[in-house]
Parts: structure tokens; C-alpha cells; sequence
């Protein structure tokens, strides 16, 4: 089996956490909320870990530098997770194996979830599997959209969904895993063309499905595990399902 990588993003500020602390240095339940991904990302295989800082990126790396197999990665302008991977071109120049992508701020990512998405992209010889989840409790996410025979076809966002893709229930969880070579070329492929201005990892998906390389969605996650922490409110519901 190749070496597994992993890309933990945790550039971005969080006005709505209403704190100074960057917020993956938030504590739930004693520890650094992005020391459960790396975890997870340990256990999945990874043995490079590289984790995207930019916000408050000094004290980021003081906090975390005793983790010895964690390289930093500068993202200076928060321009969008798919610049953000970019930023780890240099760090992971010549991993030919898979690359796991991560948010830093997921702190109930399980481990086997992240290892069974890397068994996926090795056993369908795919370029980029997307973790995918299901839920009732769609709001705000986006859909998978699957053909009628079950294909993987797109990830929709809840403002372009259609009426009946709103309906969908299978979420993207916001986990990838990307065959290293495939994850940087299509990355250099990837344009700034929302009303954002920024570089989306998700559409490397599109890129990659174009260039006919197999891209599948993979439910390999409980919704839970996909449970971002914005707030002081979400972190507080994740404490409790730890504790649980």
C-alpha cells in the first residue's frame, strides 16, 4: 500500500466563534480540537501530515510544533480550500500515493471512517473519492447527485440545488481523498470564477471527472463525524457527544 498523506486545513478565522483563540486551538474536552483530526488522520495511515495554517499562524504552530510528524504549510490569503491545498505543493513534492483532505475543525472524524475512504480510492483505482454521509438534516450542505444507476455524478450546494435536488439526503462531508499526482495537476486547473474569488477544492471533482479519470462518493462517514464546529454552541454539542 502506498503512503498515505493528509492535508488538515486550519487557515481560516471564525467570527462567528466570537473568541480571539483561532479556532482550531479551541478546547473540547481538554484538547486542541485539530489534535482529534490529526489523530484520525494517524489512524487512517497518513505519516505525513501537512496542516495549512494562516490566521494567528504563529501561535498555531507554537501550539501544535510537538506533534513531529506535522508539517505547516502558510496560506497567507485565505483565498478558498482549494488554494489552500495548494499551499502544500511544496511539502508534499513527489508523494505519489493517496492524499487525504481534511477540515481542522471536525473534531469527531474517526479514524476507520478515513482509512475505509482511502481503501475506496485504492480499490476503484479512482483519482478522487468523496466522503460522503446521510442525513435528513440537509440544510446548508451539499448534495451528492447520483445517476439512476447510483453513479457519482456531482456535488450540488444548497443555492444551486434545484427543488428536487434539495430533497436529496446524502451529504458531502467535506473529507477527500485525492491520488496525489491527480489532486495537484487538477489543482492547476482550478479558476477563481464565483462571487467569492476563490479557489474551491470541490471543483477538482468536476476537473477530474472531464479529464475522464473515475471520481465515486463514498458513504463511508456518519453525520456526526461530518459535524463542523462554527460556534461556541457547536462546540459545546460536541463535547457532549464526546463525553457520550
Amino acid at each position: 500500500m502506498s503512503e498515505v498523506a493528509a492535508i488538515v486545513l486550519a487557515a481560516g478565522k471564525s467570527k462567528r466563534m466570537k473568541s480571539d483563540t483561532p479556532k482550531v486551538l479551541h478546547l473540547a474536552c481538554g484538547r486542541p480540537m485539530v489534535d482529534y483530526v490529526l489523530d484520525a488522520a494517524r489512524e487512517a495511515g497518513a505519516t505525513k501530515i501537512v496542516l495549512v495554517v494562516g490566521h494567528k499562524a504563529d501561535l498555531v504552530r507554537q501550539s501544535l510544533e510537538h506533534h513531529q510528524d506535522v508539517d505547516f504549510a502558510l496560506q497567507a490569503e485565505q483565498l478558498g480550500t482549494g488554494h489552500a491545498a495548494m499551499c502544500c505543493r511544496d511539502q508534499l513534492h513527489g508523494h505519489r500515493g493517496p492524499i487525504l483532505v481534511l477540515a481542522g475543525d471536525t473534531p469527531l472524524l474517526k479514524g476507520s471512517s478515513l482509512k475505509a475512504l482511502v481503501q475506496e480510492l485504492q480499490s476503484a483505482g479512482a483519482a478522487c473519492v468523496v466522503g460522503t454521509a446521510d442525513t435528513e438534516n440537509n440544510q446548508g450542505l451539499g448534495r451528492i447527485v447520483r445517476s439512476d444507476s447510483g453513479e457519482f455524478l456531482r456535488i450540488v450546494e444548497q443555492k444551486d440545488a434545484t427543488v428536487e435536488e434539495q430533497q436529496i439526503t446524502e451529504i458531502n462531508t467535506g473529507c477527500f481523498a485525492f491520488d496525489g499526482e491527480s489532486l495537484f495537476a487538477a489543482l492547476d486547473q482550478v479558476r477563481p470564477e464565483n462571487a467569492q474569488g476563490e479557489y474551491y477544492l470541490t471543483d477538482c471533482v468536476e476537473i477530474l471527472r472531464n479529464q475522464g479519470k473515475r471520481v465515486i462518493a463514498a458513504r463511508t462517514f456518519d453525520i456526526q463525524e461530518a459535524m463542523g464546529v462554527n460556534t461556541q454552541e457547536q462546540l459545546a454539542e460536541v463535547e457532549k457527544v464526546m463525553q457520550n
